[in-house]
């Protein structure tokens, strides 16, 4: 079967979900009213506070969420169990859990003064339950810096052989995206200060990006050989560091120098492989060739581990917790009108359920011998677009290049944003917010990944294998409960301000079944690296893989405790009117 039935067929159900159910959960759930003013609009201050026109700010917020998250996720989940699972849960979960979430995390922070969907937790549920949520959220973060970071390395120190004598990846990428990091901030500087208009500096600067890739291949910047390395993974740690180092100078200069314009470029390049993507199976002819069903590990049976499994390795292409970070920090901020929440909220999560059935699509044209699977999900996309690319005329080895350089860009954007938000996050909590509290919080921030990422992570062979390998279902589990959590969060929202009494289950529903597999995933991982010994007394592993277990418990515990303090609210204030939040802070 060509995969163009599939991707087609997929986009076609999102869309036709966008124009009903859509329609649904933004008139009887979450009922969009135009004629209630904006937070942009009250609130216009020309800088956080600005009212934006939905076909600017659709673009702005996909760009922010859109990342490796739904590339990554779909690519492991359909080698896994097969690309029906995973196609299946994409669909279903993009139009009734992902997009419910989005939208709700989006529209209760707009009726909240555009405050954060942790802001909506503390006033809806309890200051007990904003301190879980927030730590909870940081630890997510944590793990999202690890496991992108360590996939992303894996390219510049890992090679491709795509036949004829010719490798694609390794130091070639490494030296593309360190030009990749230098151009923003030049385009920063230029537009700070001199009279260059965006437009131009797009025009310019978008251009020099796929100048690097090519450049790339000719000047590679092999770290292994440079530093007399005896392997890919030593030389893998040090590029780990110094991509932190990167996210640590990130998070602390003003955002115009560089998250600004490198979200912007980076935005092009999303779209730009997209639409390589789209002609590439429009016109490429290929044909599905992997199972539509694997049986996961060996295993006899096929619904376990599947379920829960499946649900939290998709992560990002169905739902995602980091989603209402997002929406309800800065998208909610520049929202012009209500009815703009559905195209924004609920509209951009199934084009990202189009972007994660695309990168599945990587998958289906591979046989399931091919060595490909041995290899990182960055490299499958990679090889994917190349082949795509090639329908127009590109030689493979710069497409495949073009392809690990689209993934790095998506994967810069994430990084960016996850180091900032921890910042803020240990700055609220802790109060410390002087510039000793910027870089104390930066430090902790990205100090915590950079100790998983040194350590050495094992498999159950007592093999080493990369960070991302074993920390990506963790992170996976702890993005999906966050979505769970923060569901809660608006469900108790909607319990107490809903005009529809009934409007809470469309989000309650999804809250539940996300809480369920998520613990359940994280319990099943907790046990699984944890042992009974010879007199029967549990025991955890004495290996650095340690680290799997106890974060697998603390993630179990928060969101334990703070499902206490939801049913608690339930309980105690059913349907009584919220507290009115406090003023907001200068």
């Amino acid at each position: 079967m060509n995969i163009l039935f599939i991707v087609g067929g997929g986009a076609l159900i999102l869309l036709i979900a966008f124009f009903t159910y859509g329609n649904f959960v933004s008139k009887k759930v979450f009922d969009l009213d135009d004629s209630r003013v904006t937070p942009a609009v009250e609130m216009n201050d020309g800088v956080d506070y600005v009212p934006t026109d939905a076909k600017f700010l659709s673009g702005q917020h996909f760009s922010a969420i859109a990342a490796a998250g739904p590339v990554t996720g779909p690519i492991i989940a359909g080698l896994a169990y097969g690309w029906v699972p995973a196609l299946i849960w994409i669909i279903l979960g993009s139009i009734f859990i992902g997009g419910v979430h989005d939208m709700g995390a989006l529209i209760a922070s707009v009726r909240n003064k555009a405050r954060s969907i942790t802001e909506t937790v503390r006033t809806n549920i309890s200051r007990r339950a904003w301190i879980l949520f927030n730590l909870f959220i940081f630890f997510t973060l944590v793990l999202i810096i690890v496991s992108f970071t360590d996939i992303t390395t894996s390219a510049f120190v890992n090679v491709l052989d795509i036949g004829g004598g010719q490798t694609v990846g390794g130091g070639a990428i490494a030296t593309s995206s360190i030009l990749y990091l230098l151009l923003p901030i030049i385009m920063g500087l230029l537009l700070h200060y001199t009279k260059l208009s965006l437009t131009w500096a797009t025009a310019i600067f978008l251009p020099l990006i796929l100048v690097a890739v090519w450049v790339g291949q000719y000047i590679p910047f092999n770290l292994q050989q440079i530093l007399g390395m005896d392997t890919p993974l030593a030389a893998q740690k040090v590029w780990n560091f110094t991509i932190l180092g990167y996210c640590f100078l990130a998070a602390l200069v003003p955002v115009w120098a560089l998250l600004q314009t490198r979200g912007h470029l980076g935005g092009y390049f999303m779209y730009l492989s997209l639409l390589v993507a789209f002609i590439g199976i429009l016109f490429g002819g290929f044909e599905i060739q992997y199972p539509a069903f694997v049986n996961a590990f060996g295993s006899s049976n096929f619904w376990t581990p599947m379920a829960p499994m499946l649900f939290i390795t998709v992560a990002c292409g169905a739902v995602s917790g980091f989603h209402s970070l997002v929406g309800s920090g800065t998208t909610s901020k520049q929202l012009k009108k209500e009815s703009d929440a559905k195209p924004i909220g609920y509209g951009m999560m199934l084009a990202e359920g189009v972007v994660a059935i695309t990168a599945l699509a990587t998958v289906m044209m591979i046989t399931k011998d091919n060595t490909l699977v041995k290899t990182s999900p960055n490299f499958i996309y990679a090889s994917g677009l190349g082949s795509f690319a090639s329908v127009i005329g590109v030689p493979q080895s710069l497409g495949i290049s073009f392809g690990l350089m689209a993934f790095t860009t998506f994967v810069f954007d994430t990084l960016d944003i996850c180091t900032r938000l921890g910042r803020y996050i240990i700055q609220e909590l802790t109060g410390w917010k002087n510039w000793a509290g910027k870089v104390v919080a930066t430090l902790l921030t990205g100090g915590i990944p950079l100790v998983l990422m040194t350590i050495t992570l094992t498999d159950a062979a007592g093999n080493p294998v990369p960070a991302w390998k074993l920390f990506w279902t963790t992170f996976g589990a702890s993005n999906q409960l966050l979505a769970a959590l923060a569901l809660i969060g608006v469900t108790v929202w909607l319990l107490n301000t809903a005009k529809n009494k009934k409007a809470y289950l469309a989000t309650l529903i999804p809250a539940i079944f996300m809480f369920i597999m998520s613990s359940w995933a994280l319990i099943r991982m907790f046990l699984q690296y944890t042992v009974w010994n010879n007199k029967g007394v549990f025991a955890f592993p004495t290996d650095a893989n340690i680290v799997i277990p106890l974060m697998c418990l603390t993630y179990l515990l928060l969101a334990g405790w703070m499902a206490v303090e939801t049913a608690y609210t339930f309980i105690k204030r059913g349907r009584q009117p919220a507290e009115p939040l406090p003023a907001a802070a200068d």
